[in-house]
């Protein structure tokens, strides 16, 4: 058995994954700035080196939406990386990162290239939007009795568990570099999520669907962060309402 790195570990993705590959049998070093387990600071360096010294597989999860964070972290994770040998890096990134001019995606394809030129054995693998982060944003725009929403953009949520399950086989496995893209089951209009998101909570809001300007709205108006050719999840959009959203008081 393995011993294997999580940064990011108390996340939403790195939960399950930690848990995922402590039960085949490895030894799992669940690491992030408020770990009990392995501390260490990927902006800093702090705790990184002894994080991971002995490590077979990084798998790195950590992200920050902070301008030039995720490119700073994997820097330093990359140089300690190397200085302690690891065999193979596996990174999770977004469909898209290299076609929407997004700020957070073009950090994300940053790190890519850091990975891909890094020295070291590598997989990545790149996913379209979890549920909770499409709920999350859906209970921000349900705030107001008017819902704004961008006109024709759309999205193909995915199960943070299914994508949890990939990164686990891919951790346990040889470097593959860039693999197939992992999509939700289905390609839904914002509108159409915002419709199923209120029905689920029991609210009344107007929905208007409003055009917007610039190069990253039209980028997600053409689907570059979709992809339906790899349709591969299996949970649907409803099924995580069902399990994780209630109803409101009337």
């Amino acid at each position: 058995m393995s011993t294997i790195l999580v940064t990011g570990a108390t996340g939403t993705l790195g939960k399950p994954l930690t848990k995922l590959l402590r039960d085949a049998g490895h030894d799992v070093r669940a690491m992030s700035r408020r770990s009990d387990w392995w501390a260490g600071d990927l902006l800093t360096g702090a705790g990184l080196g002894q994080a991971m010294s002995g490590a077979d597989v990084v798998v790195h999860c950590a992200t920050a939406p902070r301008k030039g964070a995720d490119v700073e972290a994997a820097r330093n994770l990359i140089s300690a990386a190397r200085k302690a040998k690891v065999g193979h890096l596996v990174y999770i990134s977004i469909v898209g990162v290299d076609v929407v001019p997004l700020g957070y995606y073009r950090a994300k394809h940053d790190v890519e290239r850091q990975i891909e030129d890094s020295g070291i054995g590598w997989t990545t693998l790149r996913t379209t939007q979890f549920h909770d982060l499409v709920v999350q944003t859906l209970q921000a725009l349900a705030k107001p009795p008017v819902m704004l929403i961008p006109k024709d953009a759309r999205t193909q949520p995915i199960a943070v568990e299914e994508v949890a399950a990939r990164l686990a086989e891919l951790a346990q496995g040889e470097p593959l570099g860039r693999v197939d893209d992992m999509g939700g089951p289905e390609v839904f209009t914002l509108r159409e999520l915002a419709e199923k998101y209120l029905a689920a909570t029991g609210r009344q809001r107007r929905i208007v669907e409003v055009p917007l300007a610039g190069k990253t709205y039209q980028g997600f108006v053409r689907g570059g962060h979709l992809a339906p050719e790899r349709a591969v999840g299996k949970g649907t959009f409803e099924e995580y309402l069902e399990q994780h959203v209630t109803k409101s008081a009337p």
